[in-house]
């Protein structure tokens, strides 16, 4: 994991970087539309890439002294029926089964796990991980930034 004495910025910069690109990608999305997430995917990872290696390249020098790679995953909601317009059915709510009221705040998610080792120079390289919240959209974006020293 990135800790500020290996990170190629400071890391609530990162954090803007990557709030910044998700939103210039996601502006006009009102909800996960699968054809569209390349283009999202793209987007996002372009524009972060072209804001770090600008914020890393030395006054003069010809490159950043750091080499990236970026991944963006988009993951979708389960989206509620009233979402797409469809009239939602009626659930019974037993003691073995809650109703959906009482299960408010759990609907519309999926699980997610992802893990990612690498062999480096601790000093010098390393990874760093972001969320994108886009529950208004039902969907949320994983980013992974990894940096190696050159």
């Amino acid at each position: 994991m990135a800790t500020p004495t290996n990170s190629p910025l400071p890391l609530k910069r990162l954090e803007q970087i990557a709030t910044d690109a998700c939103n210039s990608a996601l502006s006009s999305a009102e909800y996960y539309d699968h054809p569209k997430t390349a283009q999202w995917n793209e987007t996002i990872i372009q524009r972060m890439l072209s804001n770090i290696i600008s914020e890393t390249t030395p006054e003069g020098a010809k490159g950043p002294e750091y080499k990236f790679a970026i991944n963006s995953t988009i993951v979708q909601h389960v989206v509620p029926n009233s979402q797409l317009n469809k009239s939602p059915a009626p659930a019974p709510s037993t003691p073995e089964q809650p109703s959906a009221e009482s299960k408010k705040g759990q609907a519309g998610r999926r699980g997610m796990h992802s893990a990612t080792a690498g062999y480096w120079n601790e000093k010098t390289d390393g990874m760093w991980s972001f969320k994108f919240d886009g529950e208004s959209k039902g969907m949320d974006v994983v980013i992974m930034l990894t940096w190696f020293h050159i």
